[in-house]
Parts: structure tokens; sequence; C-alpha cells
């Protein structure tokens, strides 16, 4: 099965950033499901400091500035993202309290302590959760908060197949429990966690994706490469379909330790 995998990774950039460019979010979640999470962290200050960290093209970060207080920093590795995300600011009206730069999320631009609230919708993993959660910490003020969703196995055994899946695509894939222990001793008191419906899965991702498949596929002229990078995410949504009661993504909020 090894063999008939193949890592987003393997395609060229440029074509990964156009093919998921053309969606409101590059991955699952929902407006709903980020005021959720934020119903955990507790009122922000007018100077309050946010990061949202691999922003994408700001689906989660629009509705950040919109339910709470403070600026916010965008942090995306591709330019494209970014520049969709200011545009984004500037149609909600929102270009005053959102800033984004193009830059790694191993290479961030802040000072220790400077930061009241990171967020990370979908995106952690591209760091790995451990080691996102460790190398950030130092970003947070004492009693600051982190919120991260991450892909994670919702039962303690499952089937081969989609084991083997995870397991190529993403090796950090663990269970809610093992996620939660490894929060704690990056230094952090977990607050809450909660399963993203399925809505957010098929409706809000899935959908999208496939409606804009053909549009892509002309651009590149139904190219080799772009034939197999459609076939990769549409093999990804067979695979949610047939195994989605046994991971999901979840949404982790925890607290820095002082």
């Amino acid at each position: 099965m090894e063999q008939e995998l193949q890592l987003v990774a393997d395609f060229d950039f440029d074509m990964i950033v156009d093919f998921f460019s053309r969606l409101n979010r590059q991955g699952p979640g929902s407006q709903q499901v980020t005021r959720q999470a934020l119903s955990f962290i507790g009122e922000l200050s007018d100077n309050a400091k946010i990061a949202d960290i691999g922003c994408g093209s700001g689906g989660q970060t629009i509705t950040l500035a919109e339910n709470t207080k403070g600026q916010i920093t965008a942090i995306d590795l591709f330019p494209k993202m970014i520049t969709l995300l200011k545009e984004r600011a500037i149609h909600h009206g929102l270009s005053d309290r959102i800033s984004g730069i193009a830059v790694s999320m191993e290479n961030l631009p802040f000072e220790p302590g400077e930061l009241d609230l990171i967020w990370a919708e979908g995106s952690i993993y591209n760091i790995g959760f451990e080691r996102g959660l460790r190398e950030w910490k130092q970003f947070l003020k004492p009693g600051g908060m982190i919120a991260v969703s991450e892909v994670s196995w919702l039962t303690n055994t499952r089937p081969d197949e989609i084991e083997q899946f995870w397991n190529f695509n993403y090796a950090e894939i663990d269970t809610i429990s093992n996620k939660i222990k490894k929060m704690e001793e990056a230094g952090y008191s977990p607050v809450a966690h909660f399963i993203l419906p399925e809505y957010c899965w098929l409706d809000c991702f899935y959908k999208p994706m496939q409606e804009n498949i053909p549009l892509f596929l002309e651009k590149y002229k139904n190219s080799k490469p772009a034939q197999q990078l459609v076939q990769r995410e549409l093999d990804e949504i067979d695979y949610y379909r047939k195994y989605k009661s046994y991971y999901g993504y979840v949404f982790y909020i925890g607290m820095k330790n002082e």
C-alpha cells in the first residue's frame, strides 16, 4: 500500500498552493467551530496580541477578528495565501486589526512572552504537534492560551488500511488522551478539547474542493501531475467517508503554565 500513497509534499508547491487557495478553508473547520473553541479562551483585552499560525487564506482569521479584541498577526509560508488573507481582511473591514506575514512557522517573528493567544487550525501538523507546542510556548505570556486543531484517532484500534494511510501521511497521529498528555508534557494545562463535527470535513472542506476540481484541471490542461494531485485528494475523501468513525480533527485548548 505504501507504494500507492503519495505525500502532498511530493507535488509542485506552486500547484499545491493554487489548488488549495481556491478554497475558503484549507482544512476541516467552520465558523461555528472557531467560535466554539474561542468560547474556552476568555475575553481578551483591546491590547491583546494574537498569532494565527498557518492561516492559509484566512477563513478562520476573519472569524477570530470578528469575535475577539486586539491585534492578529496571521502567518503562512506562502505569499499567495497572505495576499488572499489581506484581501479578505479589507473586504470585511478588518485590515486595521489583521496583518499578514509570509514566513515559516519554524521561524516566527515574535518576542518571548509577547502573545496572549496562539491559534493554529489544521496547521500544526506542518511542524509537528509536540514540536509546535514546545517551540511556540516561548512566545506566550504566562497564562497565555493556545488553541490548535489536530487530526487524532477516535478509537484505540482501527483497520490496517486507514492506520497505514495516516501513519504514512502524518506519523504523529495519536489518540485524544495521548495528545492531551503531550500537551501537559509540553508545559500547558489542558483547558478543553472537542471533536469537530462531520460537516466540517464534508460540507466545509471536501465539497468545495470537489467543486473546484474541474477548473483546476482545465487550468493545468489535465496534466499528469494535476491529475495525480486531484486523485490523491479524492482518495483522501474516500478514506474519510469509509473510516470517519475512527479518526477526526480535534480542537485542543491549553493554558501556558506559569
